[in-house]
């Protein structure tokens, strides 16, 4: 059975203990063994060093190939009694150096998410650099999967997979997990950070079983919006869109069930 978790508190803090992944009515947790089920998607390529690494806050350096994966998952979750929400997230590899800790693995630049309250607890509670767009469900035919994202009806990314056969999964790789880094700016104070840290999710994830696995070809194109498109996300779309594609790596789809609820994220010193 699910153990307890002491009360947790998010705006608006006047109602009482909040729930979320991290804790259910009562206090009570999730195992996250049958739930989410996943479908990602995946599409890698090569990119310019130097333009990676221009994105990369302070203590953060490149970490290898200047490999760029862009991934949409699908989910159905316990948390949220059974409903679900779709992701999209662009990563590269990277090391973090820092007076104690040393960490390697995929550092996660924006999470976008069409949904809320998972934008807000994992902001909050747990450093993501989540943002909100319409992500629909993917269509997937044959050996061809495809999804898109749009913000207001501005679609700013379609991610193309073809060529699919299924394969054995890839072997894990070994790092220490996905970096991020959490930033709040101080209220009254603008251009101040309240808190500016990075955060690891730890790469363990026992739970997690794969069902199928896919490999083939794929591509992302990434549409630049003016600001009176995305007047709050021009920016962002626009540096991944400024990436140089110097080789397609290569494409999958994966299909999991089970995850955790990411309660041994942890502050990296």
């Amino acid at each position: 059975m699910p153990g307890r978790r002491q009360d947790m508190y998010r705006m608006p803090t006047v109602f009482g203990p909040a729930t979320g992944p991290r804790r259910g009515p009562g206090g009570r947790t999730f195992d996250c063994v049958d739930n989410p089920k996943t479908t990602s998607l995946s599409v890698s390529f090569r990119t310019a060093s130097d333009q990676l690494e221009a994105l990369l806050p302070e203590g953060f350096e490149l970490a290898g190939e200047p490999i760029v994966t862009v991934r949409a998952y699908m989910k159905e979750i316990e948390w949220l009694a059974g409903r679900g929400y779709n992701i999209l997230g662009v990563t590269f590899p990277v090391t973090w150096r820092g007076d104690r800790d040393t960490a390697t693995g995929p550092f996660l630049t924006v999470l976008w998410e069409n949904m809320t309250e998972p934008i807000i607890t994992g902001r909050e509670e747990l450093g993501y650099a989540k943002i909100f767009c319409n992500l629909p469900e993917p269509n997937i035919s044959g050996t061809k999967a495809s999804t898109t994202a749009d913000w207001m009806g501005f679609e700013f990314m379609k991610l193309e997979l073809h060529d699919l056969k299924v394969s054995a999964p890839a072997p894990a790789s070994a790092v220490d997990g996905t970096l991020h880094y959490k930033y709040m700016p101080r209220t009254g104070e603008w251009g101040t950070a309240d808190i500016a840290y990075p955060v690891l999710t730890p790469a363990a994830s026992p739970n997690t079983k794969v069902i199928e696995n896919w490999i083939g070809a794929g591509t992302v194109t990434w549409k630049r919006p003016r600001w009176e498109d995305m007047p709050t996300q021009y920016n962002i779309v626009n540096g991944i869109a400024d990436l140089e594609v110097k080789e397609w790596i290569g494409a999958s789809m994966t299909k999991t069930v089970g995850a955790k609820d990411l309660s041994d994220q942890r502050i990296l010193y």
